[in-house]
């Protein structure tokens, strides 16, 4: 059995009909998976409300500064507006984006608890937010949260991050690169938004790869790193739980990228990661042509389960 974690609620974070990050593409991965000839085999999961789960604020405040939080919260509350020209706040978007924080944190219990991967859908992606600042798309940073709060569970010393999301997560770096538990790995393409990620970032404690990639590149070019560098660097650094900044706009499809992957390619990227560790967290990230997206889920799952 394989845990999914998501809400209706998260639909409720309103980019506007024209926007690549909007509703749709929860719905369109949802009712991929429950056709699946594996459906069966998911457990549905609601993440806990916010108002049940305590560390939510705790870890919340772990990555991002008081003033930046409460810079969300206004703008929601009055009615909506813009973190940068990319970030629309929508009325409930800070309590939905609370709500993912929520979700991805219930996903380290569900991960640790099993020893088996899990996969959080949920939005807003988080990779781009900084401490002070959201962008891209991001509000707050889920991945680095969840790193943070899976620090603190029993038996959990280590944690590393793979961001296999065609843009690289900035965000997620900028706020666990000072931080030895913690490794950050990110697959990207380059030059591309938010035009960071050099090969030269190496962390303070050494605990950054950053592997750019040119545009046009395809399975040719990743599997090589993904045998020759990711593996190794996440294998030698031990952890004790993966994180997945699962995005998906690596597809030849994504109308915001240049990489020219297949859905089937991310079953490639997932069986890697399960040679390292069973005890994976998948969370969404990007992902905006809707069939490449859902079936690039598909091919992820679909791995965890052989």
């Amino acid at each position: 059995m394989f845990s999914v974690i998501y809400s209706d609620e998260f639909l409720d974070h309103k980019t506007g009909s024209y926007h690549p990050e909007r509703p749709e593409r929860l719905l369109a991965i949802v009712n991929t998976l429950k056709e699946t000839a594996f459906a069966a085999k998911l457990i549905w999961r609601s993440p806990t409300p916010v108002s049940e789960n305590t560390p939510v604020m705790q870890f919340l405040l772990k990555a991002h500064s008081p003033a930046y939080i409460n810079k969300v919260q206004k703008i929601a509350a009055t009615g909506g507006g813009y973190l940068d020209g990319d970030t629309p706040v929508s009325p409930r978007s800070y309590d939905v984006a609370l709500l993912a924080v929520s979700a991805w944190l219930d996903g380290i219990d569900a991960v640790l608890s099993a020893a088996n991967p899990a996969f959080v859908l949920s939005r807003p992606p988080g990779h781009h937010a900084e401490a002070d600042a959201g962008m891209g798309f991001c509000l707050f940073s889920n991945a680095a949260i969840a790193a943070f709060y899976a620090l603190e569970q029993p038996g959990v010393n280590r944690v590393a991050i793979l961001d296999w999301d065609v843009h690289h997560g900035n965000g997620t770096q900028a706020i666990v690169e000072l931080h030895p538990q913690i490794a950050y790995c990110s697959l990207h393409q380059y030059p591309c938004y938010p035009g960071t990620g050099r090969a030269i970032e190496k962390g303070f404690h050494n605990n950054v790869l950053n592997l750019p990639v040119p545009p046009g590149s395809d399975i040719g070019v990743y599997q090589p790193l993904l045998e020759k560098k990711v593996v190794p660097f996440l294998t030698e650094f031990q952890p004790d739980l993966l994180i997945v900044s699962a995005g998906y706009d690596g597809n030849a499809d994504d109308p915001l990228a240049s990489i020219n992957l297949k859905p089937n390619d991310y079953g490639l990227f997932t069986e890697a990661c399960l040679g390292i560790t069973r005890k994976i967290l998948f969370g969404l990230e990007g992902g905006y042509e809707f069939d490449s997206l859902s079936q690039s889920v598909v091919a992820t799952i679909e791995r965890c389960l052989v």
